[in-house]
Order: C-alpha cells, then sequence, then structure tokens
C-alpha cells in the first residue's frame, strides 16, 4: 500500500471536520449578520433580500451538480490510490463550471424579474429582491468558479484552507455591509445596492484565494486549455453523479418557492418572520452540515478504496452525533426563542408569529439530521438515484402538500409550515436509515477501476 492511500484513506472525521464546522460556521453567520444589519434598515428589505436568495440559491443548487460528481470521484479516486485520475478531474470541474456559470449569469440577467414575479411580491419588497438579484446575479459565474475550487480542496482534506479563505471573505462582506447601511467613513448609505457590491466584492477576494490555494496544495495551475477542452468522459461522469445528487437539493429549493408563495399569502409579517427563523435554524443544523459534509469525503474514501465494513460503522455513528447535537441544540433554541428574535426585529407582530415556530425546530430538526447525514452518504456510495426519487415524492407529495393544507386551509399559518416541513424531513430520513442499513453499495459498481 502506497504513502498516498495511506494518506488519504487514514485521515480522521475530526481533522476533516472542524474546519469546515467553522467555515459553515462563519458562512451562515454573515447571512445572520447581514439580517441583522439590514433589519436596522428595513423589514422590507430583509424579506425582499431573504427572497432573493432563495432563487440565487436555486442557481448555486446547479453549481453544485459539478462540485457534488467532483467531490465524490476524487474522493473514490484518492481512496483507490488513483492519483492521476483525480487531478484530471479536478481540471474537468473547473472548466465545467466556469462554462456553467456563465450561462446562469446570462439568465439571471434576462430574467430575474419574472423568476421574482413567481413569489407575489410588490412594492418595496419587490423592489429590494429585484436590484438583490440582478446586481449579485452578476458575479454567479464567480460562485460557480469557487464551488468547484472548494470541491477539490475539501477532496483531497485541505479543509483548513477553504476555512481561512471563508473567515477573510466574510470580514469583507461585513465591512461592505455595515458601510452600504450605515454610511460609515463619509460614504453615503447605499442600502441592498452596497450589500450587493459588497458581495461581489468578496466573491472576487474568494476566487483568487482559493486559485492560490490549488495551485500551492496541489499544483494545479489552472490554464486556458482547462476551460476550451474539457474531457468529455470526465463530464460525462460528473454529470452522472452530480445530476441525481444535486437533484434533491434542487427539488427541495423549487419546493421552499412554492412554499415561500403560501407563506406570502399568509402576510407580510409571516414573510419576514420566515427569513428570521431560517436564520436562527441556522445554528441547529450547522454542526450536522458540517460532520456530514466531512463523513461524505471519506465515505467516498472508504468504497474507492473497498472498505465496506468501515463504511457502514462511519455512516451510523455519524448520525448518532449529529441525532444527539440536533435534540440538544433545538430545545435551546425553543427556550431562548424570544430573546433571539429581539436581535432581528421588534415588530410585535412578526415576533407573535415566530415564536410558536421556534417550538416546532425541536420536531423537524432532528429528522432533518437523519436525512442529511444518511442521504449525503449515500451520494457518496454511489446511490445517487434513491435520494433524488424520495425527495421529489416526499418534498412535493408532502411538505408543499402538506404546507397548503395546514397553513393556509387549516389557518396554522408559518407554524402549519414548518410542522409540514418536519413530516417531510422526518419520513426522507426514515427511509434513508433503512435504505443505509441494507448496504446498497453491495448492489453496485461505484468507480470504474481504469484499464
Amino acid at each position: 500500500m502506497s504513502v498516498e492511500k495511506n494518506k488519504y484513506q487514514d485521515q480522521s472525521l475530526f481533522n476533516l471536520t472542524w474546519p469546515l464546522f467553522i467555515e459553515i460556521s462563519l458562512h451562515m453567520s454573515v447571512g445572520i449578520i447581514a439580517t441583522l444589519i439590514l433589519s436596522g434598515y428595513s423589514d422590507n428589505a430583509v424579506a425582499g433580500v431573504g427572497v432573493a436568495n432563495q432563487i440565487m440559491n436555486i442557481f448555486i443548487l446547479v453549481f453544485n451538480v459539478t462540485a457534488i460528481g467532483a467531490t465524490i470521484l476524487i474522493g473514490q479516486n484518492l481512496g483507490a490510490n488513483q492519483i492521476k485520475e483525480a487531478r484530471t478531474i479536478a481540471r474537468s470541474a473547473f472548466g465545467l463550471n466556469f462554462w456553467i456559470g456563465i450561462g446562469m449569469t446570462i439568465i439571471v440577467a434576462i430574467f430575474g424579474g419574472i423568476f421574482l414575479n413567481f413569489y407575489g411580491l410588490s412594492g418595496e419588497v419587490y423592489g429590494y429582491a429585484h436590484t438583490y438579484l440582478v446586481v449579485t446575479g452578476l458575479t454567479l459565474c464567480l460562485e460557480a468558479v469557487a464551488l468547484a475550487l472548494s470541491a477539490v480542496l475539501r477532496s483531497y482534506g485541505h479543509t483548513r484552507e477553504t476555512m481561512f479563505v471563508t473567515i477573510v471573505m466574510n470580514v469583507i462582506s461585513i465591512i461592505g455591509f455595515l458601510i452600504a447601511i450605515n454610511g460609515l467613513f463619509g460614504i453615503p448609505v447605499t442600502g441592498v445596492v452596497g450589500v450587493s457590491i459588497s458581495i461581489i466584492v468578496a466573491r472576487l477576494f474568494l476566487v483568487f484565494a482559493l486559485l492560490y490555494f490549488v495551485y500551492k496544495r496541489l499544483a494545479i495551475r489552472y490554464r486556458i486549455n482547462d476551460i476550451l477542452k474539457i474531457d468529455k468522459t470526465n463530464t460525462k461522469n460528473l454529470m452522472g453523479i452530480g445530476i441525481p445528487s444535486a437533484g434533491e437539493q434542487l427539488s427541495y429549493q423549487l419546493s421552499q418557492v412554492v412554499i415561500t408563495s403560501f407563506v406570502a399569502i399568509v402576510g407580510d409579517a409571516a414573510l419576514a418572520a420566515r427569513v428570521y427563523i431560517l436564520n436562527i435554524s441556522m445554528f441547529c443544523f450547522m454542526f450536522t452540515m458540517a460532520i456530514s459534509q466531512g463523513t461524505q469525503i471519506l465515505v467516498a474514501r472508504y468504497i474507492g478504496a473497498k472498505q465496506y465494513k468501515r463504511t457502514l460503522k462511519r455512516g451510523l455513528k455519524t448520525l448518532q452525533i449529529a441525532f444527539f447535537v440536533s435534540v440538544v441544540i433545538s430545545f435551546i433554541i425553543a427556550f431562548t426563542g424570544e430573546s433571539l428574535l429581539g436581535l432581528f426585529t421588534e415588530d410585535p407582530m412578526i415576533i407573535a408569529v415566530a415564536l410558536p415556530v421556534l417550538w416546532a425546530i425541536v420536531f423537524i430538526e432532528p429528522g432533518r439530521a437523519v436525512n442529511m447525514v444518511l442521504m449525503g452518504s449515500l451520494k457518496s456510495v454511489g446511490d445517487v438515484r434513491f435520494p433524488v426519487i424520495i425527495g421529489i415524492i416526499s418534498m412535493w407529495g408532502l411538505a408543499v402538500v402538506l404546507s397548503y393544507v395546514f397553513g393556509i386551509s387549516l389557518g396554522l399559518g408559518l407554524l402549519g409550515v414548518w410542522l409540514a416541513q418536519g413530516v417531510d424531513e422526518w419520513v426522507r430520513g426514515i427511509f434513508a436509515f433503512r435504505r443505509w442499513k441494507s448496504q446498497p453499495w453491495l448492489r453496485k459498481k461505484v468507480r470504474k477501476d481504469p484499464a
């Protein structure tokens, strides 16, 4: 067994996960801080930017098709000690996401307003949403390239580097937000436009910093040919894994578009409360997200090395940790809910709508932990169709339908929407647990060895 093979197979979950946790925490914190800063400017700005971010997240999920495929394929090849193949995939992922990013930038520029109309927004809320969507959408190509580069670094185990880049990027963003909203250093208040420009500057830094670390740590220097001449076989493999893998997430985001339109029917207070609750909920699932991503990297390597028992145990052990942490944090959020909401808004109507929903987090988050850990691990072993099939059926058949029934028909409002999504998370989590225990990798060949 070679040195490289030992290195990649024996990296610990802790060493992978703690930088991921800090990175995800900081990344989510920027969203929370941005919401806090915007709430001092206008609750309508918070609602508008929140809706625009939902649309942006859909495009980012398209970029994740390549990133997820790269993470899985590079991990499997490293586990099997196919180092050259892993580097070739890293180059293909960069070039492919560059062109996808260009395409999505054009789409947002032309159809951004049409997308917003699906939410039924009007007045100031629509104006803020449209401004944010169009301005930040101009740099979606940068976001696409950054996701590919981050996936490459993480696949090789260099999670500290992506953490460092995220820290600096967040500092740039926060400084820009403060200047835009408060008009610091003699600069006039620019509101949502200034916040959008801050994001553009942060994305520019992100791409150049990631390019630097990919070169320094992996000795991969990207060239024009990596954009102009993309390996067709790699593209097919990346899409073959990435499209079904990202399909589950894409289905989730699209279902959220419909569910948000239901919330808009309830009223502007419910729409703003939803944004604040989503930010608070991030504290609950960001640990699960970090440990899930670290597990995905390890599971892909174990599968590549054909260490099947180790694969099964890793998934179940991660699940136990994530489930326990989710239960504890969700109860803390529920008990301190009023104080947490007070950080975002003083509007009594918004607080009244949001408070009961915080207790629904106790129901939804443990189910989300099961779902997130095991569905992600199933993708890493090559079982990519199962998560998207179950996801589409459950998200649309349960989350969307029950959100309307509970929230609108039964008059439970935002609370009904959250309960409906809890049912969806638990159903998908149960299916994922049963699938993982059946060890589907024994029935599949997830990586073809080179001839």
